[in-house]
């Protein structure tokens, strides 16, 4: 029986491969092109119009890398194919079956207007069915020339237009008219679902047999020869085998249509516009000829570039979703990275997202839709609770390497306390094609079975965009019911959430803290430059809004910049898209990148500068945008500064015990202030730390020591740091020059210089007056290949867990190996600081730009430490030849004695340089009086009322009562929630739960 069965699926298999695929189109006749190369970047369709055209012929070689030609498509259906099902079929060079990662097109008519998109799954446009004969064609197509980059993870310089050269990558192969056979497509269908359910059947199953009995008589049905005369006779073989239903107790699927688009990946930003508009041209038109399509869509960016660009499509797009074949999802701007992004960015992230369909659909989101991030932070339940969204939806915990998660179906549990319902499907994919193995390991898998029977399937070809076709919908509609399958509806996210939260909500597991990702640990520290763009933008517009707030309250004539920085903010946030952000993307996505930012910066600034002028003139003040009071060293003087105010510089000369003392002796530096002595050896390595206030060393051996592993993943390169990179290590002790660059009063500075492999770094070891801190100020010209640079601060401290600082808050992680899941996090993400700490006493190490860490135990002389070390830089060569390479400058701090409080205070004071400018003493806008609270943000409304919206939280842990205090006059104070719709009014004080968080709108009392 066994080599019959094996002979009836071989039979099989070659009259689909030879026969049956082959006879889909039947008379074909060729089109006649002509084309017109765009000399730079893409252009309008309107520019395209107007343009010259030249003769083409198929088999031609067209499109250097990254390059867009227009195509004249032309010719009429013939007169003799009336009545039969005309399709215009193009292939300008598809390389392989996957869309997105290849030539790609949008075809016009002849009078600009977008009609679908092409790619090798998706290549027909229907004429007529049933057409009329004699029909005039007259097409564009606008084909784009991606190079299909990621081979493997061998270096290419395709990645970025500036080095991917001039020779052509793509030979048009067909323009044709075609006739569709009908019967022959639909048995093709009928077969793939048979086949591919059989395959999955165990060989006891009676089921499985009757299929392959069904497929045979088929076979013996049907004539090789003449496959669309005897496909009718064939389909119907089949009918009664496909008729049967499902078991009633079938696992039950909620089909979803789906197009993963990465904003950005291996193409860049500008390429992505086009690619969402050929996804939904094409969902648009596949909802004609399937009605129960639904299209769940995220990332309101993607639909902002459409609207702008595709007027036609964003018509389309609004009518499908009035008649419900379209469902926005996602609540968010970009589908963000969900590690780096600050508080407030992440809290942005779902502000934008969410008004924007709210405003253009009248849609409220109710789901976070983040499929392909790596890995979540915990702060994202209270976010989410707290812009009215109730579920959230991964599916990336299915690449863990190395722990299965246990739920598919779970409560999420943030650092707060508040709970999310949450799904990530079984299908392990977000891209299903309802491939039988896809469904039936869908229900193997799902690991609620027997408490829960459904799970969701997004479907649609995806990455790089493409979406659903009219084959999987067609598929749909054959395993809607069918023997031996799961159950499939296609729906709504909506409508999947809400029956499984009413069937097993009450009785769901619970899942409490981070959704840590075990794999892709190196998105923490690849593209430094990229990173450090996105954490200076965010804290410059934290800065910026503050002042402009403080402008518009205090100065009658300033006008606040709504438009400029909701563009701004906008730059920010697409740019935390999870392939950007994480240092993932083609070089070029990153070279612009960097130069983004750089433009950020610089108009941020001006904001700021110009709000502050608002204020006032006067002598020189410093300002303070972080929330807490500090003193530090400006100029020549110190300065005690409040939180979200400003002080003079003052005249008087600095006390004699708040400066700091340096000097050499034989070959060790010793720097002291009135809260360190810091001793630095002959190799410019920090020898010991002493914390002064408490009578203690730090250090339990030398700190500030880089080490430098060699670093090849096992698979993906910008992405993973594997553990086996820790097997092999060089310290960096030996140094070209230790020098005293500056030796007080008010700062003393060491310089260390060292030169590594093709490499230099220059560090400047400072320790201030008045500082609990110790600063090492780096410029690194990093010149390696395929390394990690690490720095390492062996502490004095026996500290069972760290503490890291997340978005409004932080996350407690093991410092040993004790179980698998312990272990799996040997790389995690740090925001502004990480603390390790023993009973009574720990030492936080803070940064400016830097995510990647890694916390280890290591055993001394005298005891057991705790060694801290910042990722600070890596040099993977895909899918960037080039990942950061060059010069960069960052800064990382140790603080010694440190609480939270502490670690908060500073971290915020590192990341919020002080402002020296022409201004009067302020004072400070909003203040708290509970420095477990830390204010977030101070803006004005969205809604341009003029009130004032503080975002606060608390950030120790604990139960925190405030009062809050407006430097302006305040009719009334409302809690709000996320998008500043008012909960409740409230007189205060107010009393926060741990790391809650609370967005206040303060009604501003008419003058």
């Amino acid at each position: 029986m066994h080599d019959d069965r094996s002979l009836v699926e071989a039979r099989l298999e070659r009259a689909l491969r030879q026969f049956l695929r082959p006879a889909q189109y039947t008379d074909r006749v060729p089109l006649a092109l002509s084309v017109w190369h765009v000399p730079g970047e893409p252009v309008p369709v309107d520019q395209a119009l107007q343009a010259a055209y030249e003769p083409f012929t198929t088999g031609t070689l067209w499109g250097k890398p990254w390059s867009t030609s227009w195509f004249r498509i032309e010719g009429r259906v013939p007169e003799e194919w009336a009545g039969r099902h005309v399709e215009v079929v193009v292939d300008p060079g598809f390389t392989g079956d996957g869309p997105g990662f290849q030539a790609e097109g949008l075809l016009y008519d002849a009078s600009g207007v977008p009609l679908k998109g092409i790619h090798p799954r998706n290549r027909h446009l229907t004429v007529g069915a049933p057409a009329r004969g004699g029909e005039a064609v007259n097409l564009l197509l606008e084909a784009a020339a991606n190079p299909a980059v990621l081979h493997g993870f061998e270096p290419t310089h395709l990645g970025d237009v500036l080095t991917a050269g001039d020779g052509p990558v793509y030979r048009f192969a067909a323009a044709e008219l075609a006739v569709l056979d009908p019967d022959v497509w639909r048995l093709v269908l009928d077969v793939e679902v048979l086949s591919e359910l059989m395959h999955e059947l165990d060989a006891g199953r009676p089921r499985r047999h009757e299929i392959l009995r069904a497929l045979e008589d088929m076979l013996d049905v049907l004539d090789l020869h003449d496959v669309p005369g005897t496909a009718p006779a064939a389909r119907g073989a089949l009918t009664e085998v496909l008729s049967r239903p499902a078991a009633a107790s079938a696992h039950r699927i909620s089909a979803t249509a789906h197009a993963h688009i990465d904003s950005a990946w291996l193409w860049p930003l500008r390429e992505t516009v086009r690619k969402a508009s050929r996804t939904f041209a094409n969902v648009t038109a596949l909802a004609g000829d399937y009605p129960e399509l639904v299209f769940a869509c995220s990332q309101a960016q993607q639909y902002a570039w459409v609207k702008e660009h595709q007027p036609h499509i964003w018509e389309r797009i609004k009518k499908a979703v009035e008649e419900g074949n379209w469902a926005p999802v996602g609540s968010m701007w970009v589908e963000s990275d969900a590690n780096m992004p600050g508080g407030e960015a992440l809290a942005r992230q779902i502000v934008h997202g969410k008004r924007f369909f709210r405003e253009e659909f009248g849609v409220e989101t109710e789901e976070i839709w983040l499929p392909d991030s790596f890995g979540y932070t915990a702060a994202f339940p209270q976010l989410a609770k707290l812009a009215g969204v109730r579920w959230f939806l991964t599916q990336k915990l299915s690449w863990n390497q190395s722990n299965r998660m246990p739920h598919h179906t779970f409560w999420w549990e943030g650092i707060d306390g508040t709970r999310v319902f949450t799904h990530f499907p079984p299908v392990d994919t977000y891209n299903s094609q309802f491939h039988g193995r896809e469904l039936a390991h869908a229900e193997r898998n799902f690991a609620e079975k027997g408490r829960a029977t459904r799970s969701l399937v997004p479907f649609g070809w995806g990455d790089g965009g493409g979406g659903p076709t009219r084959e999987m919908l067609e598929k749909a509609r054959r395993l809607r019911s069918l023997e031996g399958s799961p159950r499939l509806e296609i729906e709504r996210p909506s409508a999947f959430f809400a029956a499984a939260e009413e069937e097993y909500g009450a009785h769901a597991p619970v899942w409490s803290g981070e959704l840590y990702l075990e794999l892709h640990r190196a998105t923490y520290t690849t593209q430094a430059k990229t990173k450090q763009g996105n954490r200076r933008s965010e804290h410059a517009l934290r800065e910026a809004e503050l002042w402009c707030a403080a402008a518009a309250v205090r100065a009658p004539s300033y006008t606040y910049p709504y438009d400029a920085l909701d563009r701004l903010w906008k730059t920010v946030l697409l740019h935390q898209f999870h392939d950007i952000l994480p240092g993932s993307s083609i070089a070029w996505v990153h070279r612009e990148a960097r130069e983004t930012y750089a433009r950020v910066l610089a108009e941020v600034d001006e904001l700021t500068a110009r709000a502050v002028r608002a204020l006032g003139s006067g002598a020189p003040a410093v300002l303070n945008a972080s929330p807490y009071e500090r003193t530090e060293v400006v100029g020549d003087a110190l300065v005690t500064v409040p939180g979200l105010g400003s002080a003079a510089v003052p005249d008087t000369a600095d006390p004699a015990d708040a400066r700091v003392r340096a000097e050499r002796s034989g070959d060790t530096i010793v720097l002291e202030n009135e809260w360190l002595r810091v001793r630095i050896d002959r190799d410019g390595l920090l020898t010991s730390v002493r914390d002064l206030a408490r009578g203690r060393e730090v250090l339990c051996g030398p700190g500030n020591l880089l080490q430098l592993h060699p670093d090849h993943p096992n698979a993906w390169d910008a992405w993973d740091i594997d553990r086996h990179y820790r097997r092999t290590r060089t310290d960096l002790t030996d140094a070209e020059s230790v020098e005293l660059v500056e030796s007080g009063p008010l700062r003393a500075v060491v310089r260390v210089t060292r030169a590594f492999g093709s490499s230099r770094i220059v560090q400047d070891i400072r320790l201030a007056a008045a500082a609990r801190r110790l600063d090492v100020v780096s410029e690194v010209d990093w010149r390696e290949s395929e390394k990690v640079l690490k720095a390492a601060f062996p502490l004095d401290v026996h500290a069972e867990r760290s503490a890291a600082e997340i978005q409004f808050g932080h996350v407690h992680r093991p410092t040993h190996a004790n179980t698998g899941w312990d272990a799996a996090r040997f790389e995690i993400c740090a925001h502004r600081w990480l603390r390790v700490a023993e009973d009574g006493y720990g030492v936080a190490v803070l940064n400016d730009s830097t995510y990647g860490h890694d916390v280890t135990r290591c055993a001394h002389e005298d005891g057991l430490g705790t060694t801290v070390r910042l990722t600070l830089l890596r040099a993977p060569h895909s899918p960037d030849p080039e990942t950061d390479l060059g010069t960069h400058r960052f800064t990382y701090a140790l603080l010694p004695g440190a609480d939270v409080g502490d670690a908060v205070a500073e971290g915020l004071a590192l990341n919020l340089p002080l402002r020296v400018a022409g201004a009067p003493a302020l004072a400070p806008l909003v203040s708290v009086d509970n420095p477990a609270v830390t204010v977030e943000s101070v803006k004005l409304a969205e809604d341009r009322s003029g009130d004032v919206v503080v975002r606060l939280y608390e950030s120790r842990g604990g139960r925190a009562r405030c009062e809050l205090t407006a430097g302006f006059p305040v009719a009334r104070t409302e809690v709000t929630d996320l998008l500043e719709r008012p909960l409740h009014e409230t007189a205060g004080p107010f009393t926060l739960r741990p790391f809650q968080i609370l967005t206040l709108r303060l009604r501003l009392r008419p003058a």
